[in-house]
């Protein structure tokens, strides 16, 4: 049974590693079963939040605006995590945003995890979902600050604890899936702005006025896409 790893939760910008950006990255560090100690940066996105997403979090533009750069934080992060296993709650996800930092860094960056998600799911199939927040409330696990990433990796592990105690026992089926798996995730090689977003792009911004934190020419084409697709629902198109 695997008691030394780094639980991990990270809050975004939205739902598509390609696209959207980490915004708060938390993680806790646990040996042999005791909290040694924690982690959490609030990181600089280049881009306003999306209402939905502060009201979920909290977190607001202000608070991010002279947050840590995004390759400073995620050197921060394996700073303190090193080489351990990583635990989270759904953690493909927060692996997978990580993951394409590395990639657009040239950073190494493969590690092992154990899926809170993944275990609950095959431990307590009866109830009714299996999100953190749900099996929170399901075993009493006090999270007064969910959706911030270190409050999510603190309650992440107290779930973890809790499926072991009742679930784990020395057969070979719960060593499997209490066990700590190689995280997949490939990252997809990204197209470069084209001329003629570029030239649009740069169109719109003069048009309407735009000051933009993120370099034109440095943005893939899905970026420029979005932000296109962003302005023209803001501001409108040019007339």
């Amino acid at each position: 049974m695997i008691d030394t790893f780094i639980a991990v939760d990270i809050e975004t910008t939205g739902l598509d590693p390609r696209l959207d950006k980490i915004i708060e990255i938390g993680a806790v560090k646990v040996v042999k079963g005791k909290i040694i100690e924690s982690f959490d940066i609030l990181v600089n996105p280049k881009r306003e939040l999306s209402q939905f997403i502060t009201r979920l979090t909290g977190i607001t533009d202000s608070m991010l605006i002279e947050a840590t750069e995004e390759e400073e934080a995620f050197q921060k992060f394996l700073a303190f995590a090193e080489e351990e296993v990583l635990l989270g709650h759904h953690l493909i996800f927060d692996y997978s945003f990580l993951k394409c930092i590395a990639a657009k860094r040239k950073i190494p960056f493969e590690r092992k995890g154990i899926d809170t998600l993944k275990i609950a799911k095959v431990c307590l199939p009866q109830i009714e979902k299996h999100s953190l927040e749900y099996l929170c409330s399901y075993y009493q696990i006090v999270n007064r600050h969910a959706h911030r990433a270190c409050e999510d990796a603190m309650a992440t592990i107290s779930l973890y604890w809790q499926l072991k105690e009742q679930f784990w026992n020395d057969s070979l089926q719960m060593e499997q899936v209490f066990s700590a798996e190689q995280m997949m995730y490939r990252v997809k090689k990204e197209s470069p702005i084209t001329a003629a977003q570029m030239r649009y792009l740069k169109a719109l911004v003069q048009y309407h006025h735009i000051n933009l934190e993120e370099e034109i020419c440095q943005m893939t084409k899905q970026t420029a896409s979005r932000k296109i697709d962003q302005i023209l629902s803001i501001y409108g198109k040019i007339r």
